[in-house]
């Protein structure tokens, strides 16, 4: 099993202890030796979160820039990625830090919009963009780190939006193929490490029918969104999603990848799900989760269609593809990204929600983090986010069986902590709960691989 490891970095430091059944003396004896020839050990992060200069050189606006200076409540502090770290002027010394901490590799996203303001070829294509990411791309290879490069990581361009509703009509699987050209044409010959999308689930689902960018759920659930519906749009947004993924890679394929020689693959998110007990339905409705969040966009890749489980609840509700459409999703990818942070404990949901369907609750499973009262592992920053990293095993273990022992990337990997703005940086540097964190997880990792 070939894994990259991503290491999501910037986070703010704590003090908080995490205990674990982990074997202490085997966690600290892991060096980089421990890991296979090949190993890879990275950091990772997205265009709108880091890049800034969100209005300069002719960038276009994506959704997140509307949603975060229209909808600034739905934000915890009310922040936007108008500067953000400010990536898009300062990162030769982003590279320098990469470089000196000793990484292999950095992953990071382009920006759409940077690349084609009004998202389309028709709009014009932004030479000021692409010169920025030839000009990061070369700094990396000149510090000895490989880039991978996401195409999108969640940044539509508003104009597709305002224009067609952007990934809710198909229309949007020839804009994203053209801007997948331009990227492979114009950076190909250096990036040899491709990912179509990021998350794809974790984006339907957020912006679709929990009301995240592009602020779209149901009247009914009161998160005030713009507009929506909860139980057909998610699934619509997820199908056009996975077609401009096989869109992409079909074209990267015919077109680049022999004198390129790279790889293209996409990047999928989920959690790892414990039965509340040991009730069948319990154990079916774990099963369930795992199908709704990650072989919602596994299946498709890998055997051509949905999860028959998903099939079954939705009904109508999940488009279908054509013969020949599955024909080109069918391993449309020469590795899997995966993204793992956490677990919850999953049990069977009372009763399906006929008055208000949602993708929310069409699993027929209900998730928590804790059990009688017992927290499934110890709490972080976000609020959803506990420390279990034997699930981390689990899951890598599950998509070797059920997927045909694909080539797995893990493209991101990491924990958030409480904002403490009296530590002095080396305080906030003596960062023992991430390196924890961290070193349980590489040594459920190492099990996986062995």
């Amino acid at each position: 099993m070939a894994v990259l490891f991503i290491l999501i970095l910037g986070l703010l430091a704590s003090n908080v202890a995490i205990a674990t059944t982990t074997p202490s003396r085997e966690i600290r004896s892991l060096n980089r030796h421990s890991f296979p020839p090949g190993f890879i050990f990275g950091s990772a992060s997205a265009a709108y979160q880091y890049e800034g200069a969100a209005f300069e050189e002719d960038r276009g606006p994506s959704i997140w820039d509307t949603f975060t200076h229209k909808s600034p409540d739905k934000i915890s502090d009310h922040s936007t990625g108008d500067v953000a770290v400010d990536q898009y002027h300062r990162y030769k010394e982003d590279v320098k830090i990469m470089k000196d901490i000793g990484l292999d590799s950095y992953r990071f996203s382009i920006s759409w919009p940077r690349i084609l303001p009004k998202g389309k070829l028709s709009g014009g294509v932004n030479k000021q963009g692409i010169e920025y990411y030839n000009n990061l791309i070369n700094e990396l290879l000149a510090n000895g780190l490989k880039p991978f490069v996401t195409l999108f990581h969640w940044d539509t361009p508003q104009a597709l939006d305002d224009e067609y509703s952007s990934f809710l009509s198909p229309e949007i699987v020839k804009d994203f193929a053209d801007y997948a050209d331009i990227c492979f044409r114009e950076f190909g010959d250096r990036v040899k490490h491709w990912i179509t999308l990021n998350e794809p689930n974790i984006f339907s689902q957020g912006g679709y029918a929990k009301g995240n960018a592009p602020n779209r759920c149901s009247a009914w659930q009161e998160l005030n969104c713009t507009t929506g519906d909860s139980s057909t749009e998610p699934y619509l947004v997820g199908h056009n999603l996975i077609k401009s993924h096989a869109a992409a890679v079909k074209l990267y394929k015919a077109k680049y990848q022999k004198t390129q020689k790279g790889i293209i693959g996409i990047t999928v998110a989920s959690h790892w799900f414990v039965p509340y007990s040991t009730s069948i339905q319990d154990l079916d409705a774990a099963k369930r989760s795992l199908d709704f969040l990650y072989g919602w966009f596994m299946d498709p890749v890998v055997f051509g269609d949905y999860p028959r489980s998903m099939r079954s609840i939705v009904g109508t509700r999940l488009p279908r593809f054509t013969k020949e459409e599955a024909m080109e999703i069918k391993g449309s990818f020469d590795f899997i990204g995966l993204n793992y942070y956490t677990a919850f404990y999953s049990s069977q949901l009372p009763a399906a929600n006929i008055t208000h369907p949602s993708y929310l609750t069409d699993s027929l499973a209900t998730t928590r983090s804790d059990r009688n009262g017992v927290l499934i592992g110890p709490q972080t920053g976000s609020s959803w986010l506990h420390v279990y990293p034997k699930g981390f095993e689990k899951l890598l273990l599950y998509t070797k069986i059920k997927y045909k022992n694909p080539v797995i990337y893990i493209t991101e990997n990491g924990v958030s902590d409480v904002n403490n703005a009296n530590l002095t940086l080396k305080q906030a540097l003596h960062d023992t709960m991430r390196m924890d964190y961290y070193s349980r997880h590489l040594y459920f990792l190492k099990l996986a691989i062995e």
